[in-house]
């Protein structure tokens, strides 16, 4: 298998993303690509410590990239030779099995949509972080922080989330919920209750396992595998989650440190403490799947460090083989909402 890398996308280009990218290779026993400014590239693995391209690697010189401040719709055509372009190009001809950037969230997306295209059918890709619950994982899907979101979108992401769940959390029949300030049916705004509507019938017709709405609390509590949300709520929420993990992890710290026999307390405590702190840990995720995209496209959190690329390798590696481009594709006509 071999992985595309864009070596000049996030905070710690290119030294974080070409050491994670060496390790990767070396740990998940796949090919690499890496695109971006050769000679950038070379110092990065001399620092590193490889004086010389290992095998297995391969780069793919560039003399552009793709800045934060670029407007993601037209970066694509004033800047032709990009690493992010060009890795994107790449994996569209097949010269690679998935693709994996740090780079903008926006440019990507824009990239991903333009040049390897959406899988036919698909209205919109969608973003699908996965977040720890109280019992176990959960999908978040949702339209984008800054898109329009309709019912339509909910209802195709709900099932693009079902999917996801089952390929990559291993859960046979995964429960869909759609995020709302309350369990009733007249809760929330037409939005909510249109597309509530919508997986209600999805679910009666046994498509989907469709549990109704969901408050946010019991989410987090794992009353459900897949979290559809529009993409203002699901951000909020995202935030939200990372902000607790924070508060919780610098409040622990300081309980533990009042005095000697807390410190002590902490010693016997500390290996669950360090398996909570790793849950939310984004470097111990690697990246977030563009789920709708026809090949394999990772987004890698900006700060990305070392061990992030790492594990993004592996996600895409086990993205690459899961199959889920293939029950999507399988399953387009069950995603679209006929209105009368």
């Amino acid at each position: 298998m071999r992985i595309i890398i864009d070596a000049m996308g996030g905070d710690n280009a290119p030294l974080e993303i070409v050491k994670g990218a060496l390790a990767g290779q070396k740990r998940w026993g796949v090919d690499i690509v890496l695109t971006g400014d050769e000679d950038a590239i070379r110092s990065a693995m001399k620092d590193c410590g490889a004086d010389e391209v290992p095998r297995g690697v391969e780069i793919v010189g560039t003399t552009e990239t793709v800045e934060m401040c670029d407007d993601p719709s037209t970066v694509f055509r004033r800047k032709k030779d990009t690493s992010m372009g060009v890795g994107l190009t790449a994996l569209r001809d097949g010269k690679g099995d998935a693709f994996i950037s740090a780079g903008s969230t926006g440019a990507l997306l824009t990239g991903a949509t333009l040049l390897v295209k959406r899988v036919r059918g698909i209205r919109r890709a969608a973003m699908a972080p996965v977040i720890p619950t109280t019992t176990g994982k959960a999908v978040l899907i949702d339209c984008g922080a800054n898109a329009e979101c309709t019912p339509e979108y909910l209802v195709q992401f709900a099932y693009l989330g079902s999917f996801y769940a089952k390929r990559t959390l291993g859960i046979d029949n995964p429960r869909v919920g759609l995020l709302n300030i309350g369990a009733e049916d007249s809760k929330g705004t037409d939005l909510q209750k249109e597309t509530l509507q919508w997986l209600q019938k999805a679910g009666a017709e046994g498509h989907l396992n469709f549990i109704g709405n969901i408050e946010a609390k019991e989410a987090i509590k794992g009353g459900c595998d897949v979290i559809v949300t529009d993409g203002f709520s699901g951000n909020v929420m995202l935030k939200s989650i990372e902000g607790i993990g924070s508060y919780a992890g610098s409040a622990l710290k300081s309980i533990f440190k009042k005095n000697l026999l807390t410190k002590l307390a902490a010693l016997l405590v500390m290996p669950g403490l360090n398996d909570f702190k790793s849950q939310l840990d984004p470097n111990k995720v690697g990246g977030t799947a563009f789920i709708g995209i026809s090949k394999p496209v990772i987004k890698a959190h900006g700060s990305s460090n070392a061990e992030a690329i790492e594990n993004a390798i592996l996600q895409a590696k086990e993205f690459a083989h899961s199959g889920i481009i293939d029950d999507i594709e399988q399953n387009i006509d069950l995603m679209k909402v006929e209105k009368e």
